[in-house]
C-alpha cells in the first residue's frame, strides 16, 4: 500500500472521528450544572414524606414521620460531614460525622431521635417541610449545590414539583 493511501485513510478516520466528537459535544453541553454536581458526587434527595400522616400535633411521633430520603447512587461511600440540607425558609440540618456507604440511603427525620447509619434527626420540635410546596435543597461541605427536591407549587421558580426534571 503507498504512502499516500495511508494518508487518505488516517485522513479519513481523522475527520470521521472530528465529526463523531462534535456530533456528541452538544449533548453533554446541554446538562445543567445541577445534574452535573449529583452526577460527579452519586448523592441525590431520592425521596420525601413533608406531610407526616395523621393529625399534625407537634408529637415527635408526627415530626419523625416528616422526612427526607438522600441516597448515595454510587458503589463509593461519600463523607457527609459539613454538607447541609435546608428548605426554603432557610432550615438548615447539618450532617455531622456521617458517611453514606455506596449504594444506600439515610432517612433525614425532622424530630428528636438517636442517630444510626439508616437515620437521623434534626432533633427539632417544629415541623421543617411545608405540606403543600417547599424545596429540599442539599450542598456539599463547600456550599456547592448537589441536589433539590420540590413539591407543590414552587414559591421561588414559580414551577411546580421538580428533582432534576423528575417529580417526586
Amino acid at each position: 500500500m503507498s504512502s499516500r493511501s495511508i494518508r487518505r485513510i488516517a485522513a479519513a478516520t481523522l475527520a470521521a472521528g472530528a465529526a463523531l466528537g462534535a456530533a456528541a459535544l452538544p449533548a453533554s453541553a446541554q446538562s445543567s450544572p445541577h445534574q452535573a454536581a449529583a452526577y460527579h458526587s452519586g448523592v441525590v434527595i431520592s425521596d420525601v414524606q413533608a406531610d407526616s400522616p395523621g393529625f399534625d400535633d407537634r408529637s415527635n411521633r408526627s415530626l419523625n414521620r416528616q422526612w427526607i430520603d438522600v441516597t448515595n447512587t454510587s458503589r463509593h461511600s461519600v463523607n457527609l460531614d459539613g454538607w447541609t440540607l435546608s428548605d426554603e425558609d432557610g432550615h438548615t440540618y447539618t450532617f455531622r460525622h456521617y458517611r453514606l456507604d455506596g449504594r444506600s440511603t439515610v432517612r433525614v427525620h425532622t424530630g428528636i431521635g438517636r442517630d444510626t447509619y439508616r437515620d437521623v434527626y434534626q432533633d427539632r420540635r417544629n415541623y421543617v417541610w411545608d405540606n403543600r410546596s417547599d424545596t429540599a435543597t442539599l450542598r456539599n461541605d463547600h456550599g456547592r449545590f448537589i441536589d433539590d427536591a420540590s413539591w407543590g407549587r414552587h414559591h421561588r421558580g414559580g414551577h411546580d414539583g421538580n428533582h432534576h426534571g423528575r417529580r417526586l
